[in-house]
């Protein structure tokens, strides 16, 4: 079971779900989030986008503010992961 599942973040993520637009993703994430942790999440799909093509950790960590152990992260979680980037992956490639 994941240990993330809980009601609470059930309710987080269906507000997510609620969001219709890029704008009202940008207002929702900047009253949610710190620019820090927007930032880190968006370096990190990126980075699993990067990975997905074929890019080397010395080319990624040129391109991306992200430190070697978070890069590691995203690539165990690609290779032993549950699945999520490679998800939104193949959706942002439509």
């Amino acid at each position: 079971m994941n240990k993330l599942k809980n009601p609470m973040n059930d309710a987080l993520f269906e507000a997510f779900l609620k969001l219709e637009t890029i704008e009202e993703c940008y207002d929702f994430f900047e009253d949610i989030c710190t620019y820090k942790e927007i930032e880190a999440m968006s370096n990190r799909l990126e980075a699993a986008k990067l990975l997905n093509k074929g890019k080397t950790y010395e080319e990624i960590l040129k391109d991306l503010n992200i430190s070697s152990s978070t890069l590691s992260r995203v690539s165990k979680a690609l290779k032993y992961g549950t699945g999520g980037y490679e998800t939104i992956i193949k959706r942002l490639k439509k």
